[in-house]
């Protein structure tokens, strides 16, 4: 009987639906077919396997074809692609800098006087200066107002602080007769323009005022660059470490509130733009070792070079390495885009070097050496290969057994270049106590490391980055090499003339990244706690460097 129903159900249930069925409304033939062709369609558009995406890529465009698309790219959308935590960092830089352009008295930063002079002279008379005597009438008469040169490299004396002092101020400002530019400009005479040409828009939007209105102005222009470094070095974490987007804001942050950014970018000094440069010149070798070289990858290196050029000579230092890494990202481009990779290494060393060429073609024609300034440095360079290298050699790590010392008694290591990073501010004549520095150590070592530690961890995926890690080295090792260069030609009647830390700043890219891997080396469990530590660390420096130098000017 169970075998019965069993078979009898199946055709019970057809009878019921088809006698429920037959008062349902009915379809007809066409209108049913093509209800089950889409349901066939779709399920088969479901179940069938999806193609990979061609990207075609045409790195072999040329120069006038991406400026042809300029005017198509979505900038807005650029902007906004940007994550917040970059804002934020470059809010903080920017604030940063603000604080320390109203905490350092005018004219109180390293060679301020000169590059004001600089700048107006070209905002004035729209030539360059072209002698090193400082011969300004109306800056000259608010430098004796201000007891400037009677303040510097003097730590025991302050600046102007009585009703007296400031009344004698403002009516020097009022009295003294505004001349038009001088071709005198300092130490600043020898550097190119392009830094000095910005400063020029706020000095004359300021031109109605006095030289301290128009000095507070441009240096509010500097504060904008602390911010793009600070942006742009949080950008090359996140490209140069992607496995930990927390450490990113670690890097950022750090360099953001870093007390020699901010003391730098809130004077009138092209130190501010270079380091600037030099952190979007680092982001865009990160992105392309990661992403490939692209035509507008390429521009911009060869835009980014040109513009450092055209900021202020200490660029050159980056260029052996920025040449390096341009021929590695061509030849693996080359690897699947063939020889029109290398049209990209052209496109970008013609960019990179047009202002270059352009400069040495007008100093032929007009009787000047080819390099300028350049030029007479290479022809006043004395001693021997082996002296100038062992001088550079000196001038960042211990002398080597059986050299001559050049620095004796002297541990330029710690001395010069972790002391002066520490705190060195205005004229280089506003240090810290000295066992603030004895006690900084425990905190450099400890970054130290974790750093390493990082770097243990992940030296399998360092060997896989070699040739990328090998540009950045060269980019900071040609910097060392012409700072020590330059010390070297003044030397021994001037030792480590160059050697201040402020030189460095086109380098903070990997500093942000040190700090970063440092986070990172405490592990998953610690690194968040070791990154606020050190955001904590570089707020607390950037406070009390703040505090020393109003005590060493105001107190």
């Amino acid at each position: 009987m169970s075998r019965r129903s069993g078979t009898r159900a199946p055709a019970a249930a057809a009878k019921t639906r088809t006698k429920k069925d037959a008062n349902a409304p009915t379809r007809n033939g066409d209108e049913a077919r093509r209800v089950g062709t889409r349901g066939f369609n779709r399920r088969a558009k479901a179940m069938k396997p999806k193609q990979p995406v061609q990207r075609t890529r045409t790195p072999g465009r040329g120069l006038s074809d991406f400026a042809a698309l300029l005017p198509e790219l979505d900038y807005g959308r650029a902007l906004r692609r940007i994550p917040r935590a970059a804002w934020m960092c470059a809010l903080v830089a920017c604030l940063n800098a603000v604080c320390w352009s109203i905490v350092a008295p005018p004219f109180q930063a390293p060679d301020e006087p000169d590059h004001f002079a600089y700048v107006k002279q070209l905002a004035d008379t729209g030539s360059l200066p072209t002698a090193s005597q400082e011969t300004v009438p109306e800056e000259f008469a608010a430098l004796q107002a201000l007891h400037v040169y009677q303040v510097r490299q003097r730590p025991q004396t302050h600046t102007i602080s009585s009703q007296q002092d400031q009344e004698n101020l403002e009516r020097v400002l009022a009295s003294t007769n505004r001349a038009s530019g001088s071709h005198g400009a300092g130490v600043a005479t020898s550097q190119p323009p392009l830094y000095y040409a910005l400063e020029a828009i706020p000095y004359d939007f300021a031109n109605s005022g006095s030289v301290l209105d128009r000095l507070q102005l441009m240096r509010l222009l500097s504060t904008l660059f602390a911010g793009l470094t600070a942006m742009f070095v949080f950008l090359f974490v996140r490209e140069a470490l992607p496995a930990a987007p927390w450490a990113w804001t670690v890097g950022g942050l750090a360099v953001a509130l870093a007390p020699l950014l901010g003391f730098m970018s809130g004077a009138v000094n092209p130190d501010s733009l270079l380091a600037a440069v030099s952190a979007m010149t680092f982001y865009c070798f990160a992105r392309s070792f990661r992403r490939g070289l692209s035509t507008g990858g390429a521009v911009a290196i060869g835009a980014l070079t040109a513009v450092g050029l055209l900021t202020k000579l200490n660029f050159i230092g980056l260029i052996p390495g920025v040449l390096l890494g341009l021929i590695v990202l061509a030849i693996r481009e080359a690897r699947t885009s063939g020889r029109s990779a290398y049209r990209l290494l052209g496109l970008a060393v013609g960019v990179a070097f047009s202002p270059v060429i352009l400069y040495a073609g007008i100093n032929a024609l007009s009787g000047h050496p080819t390099f300028g300034i350049v030029s007479t440095a290479i022809q006043t360079t004395h001693g021997s290969v082996l002296a100038q290298t062992n001088y550079i050699w000196q001038l960042f790590l211990p002398h080597l057994p059986g050299t001559v010392n050049d620095f004796p008694g002297l541990f330029t290591t710690r001395q010069l270049w972790f002391n002066g990073y520490v705190g060195l501010y205005g004229w280089l004549d506003t240090p810290f106590p000295g066992w603030v520095y004895t006690v900084a150590l425990i905190p450099a070592a400890a970054i130290a490391l974790l750093c390493g530690r990082s770097l243990f961890q992940g030296r399998a995926v360092l060997r896989d980055r070699v040739a990328e890690l090998a540009v950045y080295a060269i980019i900071g090792l040609g910097l060392l090499v012409l700072l020590g260069a330059d010390s070297f030609r003044t030397f021994p009647s001037t030792n480590a003339e160059y050697a201040q830390v402020r030189y460095l700043l086109p380098l903070f890219a990997l500093f942000g990244a040190v700090l970063a891997l440092a986070a990172r080396g405490a592990g998953r469990r610690w690194g968040p706690v070791a990154g606020v530590l050190i955001v904590v660390l570089f707020l607390a420096h950037d406070l009390f460097s703040q505090l020393q130098v109003i005590a060493r000017y105001y107190g």
